[in-house]
Parts: structure tokens; sequence; C-alpha cells
């Protein structure tokens, strides 16, 4: 029956119950004595919480909707609101549920354009630097070491200085080359490229060790960069933000697939919004159908855990 006629039918009953009451056996003085108005106010206030009680049974399916509409997150998929109630109410809950459905496909499928031309332009800019900037520096380096040659000796330091600053900056644009574009995981795989990026992390005030199993089960291409770009943005994370002495690495063969940890013991999240990058990941971690945990470490500091399904992870 539709809703309308549900609420028509239920406040029809009470005001023909409240009809034939005055109708029947109950009468009114002039002026209304104390018992009548007892009478009457009883009998009003049993109608209105019977009438409450039977709208809140009639739209109780509608306030759970609302709750799920006021916490429903796309980029944490969760449980669907159980489809409850008769007619629209029903109609309205399974119609919500499949906009969810349609919306959360659509942002999976417009999330993987937008990343796939990220990793191209990464890989564009990567290239560039390499290439042009790169070469560019090398060719400086030459010329300064064969101007240094037959320079005077008090020029000659000063020379060696502005090719060691030059050494530098050639060796930053090469680190910042490998971390737009994973070239060691093209090429030696994740096991590979995972420890060359705990080694790109380490430092004298941070030290970062990584704990990797040997039988990791095969991996397609894309569950494997989306493994790589959230262990890169944990551990930039962890160097940059969290006042870390220590991180720990982990990449698991679980039961339920493979699991990768990065956990510090820096100072936490706590209650900071989720930046940029933390959003990234997520996106990320939905086109593959894993799951990311970021909360407290069990000691302290920060862990960030993605669960990748095997079904998921698997050629």
């Amino acid at each position: 029956m539709p809703l309308f006629w549900r609420i028509f039918l239920l406040n029809a009953v009470v005001l023909t119950a409240a009809t034939a009451l005055l109708l029947g056996p109950v009468t009114v003085s002039t002026p209304v004595l104390l018992t009548e108005a007892a009478i009457l106010t009883a009998g009003l206030a049993a109608m209105l919480i019977a009438n409450g009680v039977l709208l809140r049974i009639g739209l109780a399916p509608l306030q759970r909707l609302t709750r799920a509409m006021t916490t429903t997150d796309l980029l944490r998929p969760g449980t669907r609101p159980a489809v409850g109630g008769h007619g629209e109410v029903a109609e309205l809950i399974t119609a919500f549920n499949a906009m969810l459905d349609r919306l959360e496909a659509e942002r999976a499928t417009s999330a993987a354009r937008a990343l796939s031309a990220q990793e191209a332009e990464r890989h564009r800019i990567a290239q560039e630097l390499h290439d042009e900037v790169g070469q560019t520096l090398t060719a400086v380096l030459l010329e300064l070491k064969r101007v240094a040659d037959h320079a005077p000796p008090a020029v000659r330091d000063e020379l060696h200085q502005v090719q060691e600053t030059t050494r530098a900056s050639l060796d930053e644009i090469r680190r910042i080359a490998r971390r737009l574009r994973p070239g060691v995981l093209e090429e030696l795989g994740l096991t590979s490229a995972l420890k060359a990026l705990t080694g790109e992390f380490a430092s004298p005030s941070l030290t970062v060790r990584h704990h990797i199993d040997a039988d990791l089960p095969p991996l397609s291409r894309d569950t494997e960069l989306v493994l790589y770009r959230v262990a890169q943005e944990s551990l930039t994370n962890a160097a940059r933000h969290s006042g870390a002495r220590l991180v720990d690495l982990t990449l698991n063969h679980t039961a339920a697939g493979v699991e990768l940890s990065v956990r510090d013991d820096g100072h936490g999240i706590h209650d900071a919004p989720e930046g940029a990058g933390i959003s990234g990941m997520r996106e990320r971690t939905l086109l593959i159908g894993a799951d990311l945990i970021l909360g407290p470490s069990p000691d302290r500091g920060t862990e960030v855990r993605l669960v990748v399904p095997i079904h998921q992870g698997s050629h």
C-alpha cells in the first residue's frame, strides 16, 4: 500500500475512534465536569500516543536511510541500508542502494583514468628529467672538470666546489626521477623495488627496516604499483611529518591474500584531517578491491595496512 494511504488510514482510524467515543456513552456537560475533562484528556493522550507509535513504525526505514545518507563515504565503501518497509519506502531504499552502486562504479572508473593519466605524466616528467636535465648537468660536470684542469690553482678550488654542487643537484634530480617512475619495479619486481625504496628513506636520523616474505603469490602490475605507491606515500609521511626514528615495512603472504604494513614510532596522526596523500592511497586501493586501514600503531605512532585479497592480487 502506498505511504500516503497508510498514513491517511492511520489518522482516519484515530479520528474515527475519537468520533465514536464522543457519539457513544461519553457526554460533555456545560460546564465541563472534572471527571469528564479527565476522561477526554486521557482519550486524547491515548490517541496521540497510538498515532505516534504507528507513524514511528511506518517511518522507521526512512530514519535508517537518513542515517545511511549522512554517513556514506565513497572512499570507504560499507554495507548498504537494509531494504525495509513497504511500497514507496522500500522502493526509495532500493533506489538509494542502486545509486550508491552506480556512484562507486563511476568513481572507480574516473579514478582509474585519473591515476593512469597521473602515472603517464610522472613517467613523462621522469623521462625528461633523466634525458634532458640529467644529460645537461652531466655535460656541465664534464666541462667544469675540463676547465678546472686548466685553471690557475686559485680558481681551481672554487671550480671544484661548483662541481660538487652540480653533482649533488644531479643526484637529487635522479632521485626525484626514480620516485616519479619506479623503474626498478618494472625491471626487478616488487620485492627489489620495496627494498630500494626503504634504502632511499633511510638516513642518520631515521632507520627504515623491511621484512618481505619470499613466497609472495603472483601479482598483477596494477596491484604491484598500488602496493609500491602506498608504501612510498606511507614512508614519505613518516619521514616528513611523524617525527619517527624507526619505521618498519612488512609485506606478508597471508591466508587471505597479501598484506602490506608500514609502522612508525612517531607521534601519531591523532585527529588530524586526512590530506591529499591519504585520499590518493584510498583511491588506489579501491581500484584493486583492497582494504586500507590507517590508525595508531599497537605500540605508538602510526600504522598503515593494505590488505589485498588473493583473488584480486593474482593474475
